[in-house]
């Protein structure tokens, strides 16, 4: 799994790639700080090259959620896959997070 974070002019920019799984989501919590960090901006996930999610993962975007709620952040989800988008429908996160 590769966590790739950029600063923008309007926010901050992720890039997520591979698998987010329960070992990859463990060691991406140091690679979200700056998001959290900078969470009172919009903050785009780009899920394009996202192939899995696990359980252990959507708990890792539903942290950046709740901290860029609580600093008045926005946090957009782009380009996941099909079954990305069964996993976030399965489990209501499609409606949690601004999809593109």
């Amino acid at each position: 799994m590769i966590f790739e974070v950029k600063e923008t002019d309007g926010g901050m920019y992720a890039t997520v790639s591979g698998r987010l799984d329960t070992p990859s989501a463990v060691a991406a919590q140091k690679e979200i700080a700056p998001l959290l960090e900078h969470a009172d901006k919009e903050i785009i996930l780009d899920c394009s090259n996202l192939e899995y999610i696990s359980s252990s993962g959507l708990r890792l975007l539903l942290t950046i959620r709740k901290e860029a709620s609580a600093k008045g952040g926005k946090v957009i989800v782009e380009h996941i896959n099909d079954d990305i988008k069964k996993v976030f429908m399965m489990t209501g996160f499609y409606n949690l997070f601004e999809i593109r």
